[in-house]
Parts: structure tokens; sequence; C-alpha cells
């Protein structure tokens, strides 16, 4: 993995998002390489920032093969759909809604083509940004129920955020 290019754009004023970064780059033990750069690269397309993306796609390169990458993409799109449905259901005050059925396909999550763990970690990264208090619940309950350790959940989620300013600060500097 290569990420010189983006810590390297980051701003001074910006510098304890580099310093984050940059230490979740060097450790990130309890995750695998691909599971890291596919949780970063879902994270950056979370965030709808096309010119992060690009940048995290670049630094991500060679890491996550096909079946991979198709998941990573699998993963935030199901997610954009999941997320909005739920969190629908959650901020609505009839209760009623919570109990119908969704009546939306979501077979990707029968089989997202890899290991189920590793969709499971993407998808909370991507419900993280998402901002779905369900889809974050779940997806929490499915990886510790299945061995994940909370300190591992914590970093999915920390990747999140860390991600999420990026976009913030790109968003920043483009509009300078």
């Amino acid at each position: 993995m290569n990420f010189e290019a983006i810590l390297n754009g980051i701003p001074a004023y910006a510098k304890d998002i580099k310093l984050n970064l940059s230490s979740m780059i060097t450790n990130h033990s309890t995750l695998s390489d691909s599971q890291f750069a596919g949780a970063v690269l879902v994270a950056a397309i979370a965030t709808k920032n096309s010119g992060l993306t690009k940048l995290v796609n670049q630094a991500v390169a060679g890491i996550l093969q096909g079946s991979e990458l198709e998941a990573v993409r699998a993963a935030v799109a199901i997610m954009g759909m999941t997320n909005i449905y739920y969190r629908f259901t959650d901020l609505v005050d009839d209760p009623s809604y919570a109990t119908m059925p969704a009546g939306l396909r979501m077979n990707i999550l029968r089989d997202p083509g890899v290991d189920k763990l590793d969709f499971e970690m993407w998808s909370l990264v991507a419900s993280v940004i998402g901002g779905c208090h369900k889809c974050v619940s779940s997806h929490e309950q499915q990886l510790i129920k299945h061995g994940i350790s909370k300190e591992t959940v914590q970093l999915l989620a920390k990747i999140a955020a860390v991600i999420h300013s990026l976009s913030c600060i790109h968003t920043i500097e483009v509009s300078k």
C-alpha cells in the first residue's frame, strides 16, 4: 500500500488527521492488509468524494483482487440503500414501519463473493459513514458474534472517521 500521496497532501491544519491515518497505516495488525485496504476504500467511496476515492484507489492498487474490489463496491452500494431505509424506520415516529417487511432485495448479503466477515467489516464501515443506527448495530453484533474483537470493531470505526475527515479536508482544499 502506498499512502504517501494522500499523507503528503494533508495540510498543516489537519496534522492530527495525518498522524491518525499514518498510525493506522503502520499499525492495523488486527486486520489483514486486504481487510484494511477494503475498509479504507469503502470509507472513501461512502464519503461520495470522487477525488479522495481516486487517491485511495491508487493507494491500495494491487492489494485488493477482483472479487474483493467487487465486494467493496457491493458493500457500499447495498449499505447506501439499507442505511437510508433503516435510518428512516428508526427516525419515523410510527414504530409500525419497523415491523413491515422491507421488500428490498439484499441478496448480496448472503453471498458477497468474499469471506463474509470481510464483507461485514466493510458494511460496518459504510454504515458508520451512512449514520444508520440499526445497520451499525447489526454489523457490530455480527462481527462480535463471529469472534472479531471490540478493538478491531473500534479500528473499523476509526478508519471511517479518519477517511470521512479526509473527505472534508479534500473538499476544503478544492474549494479554496
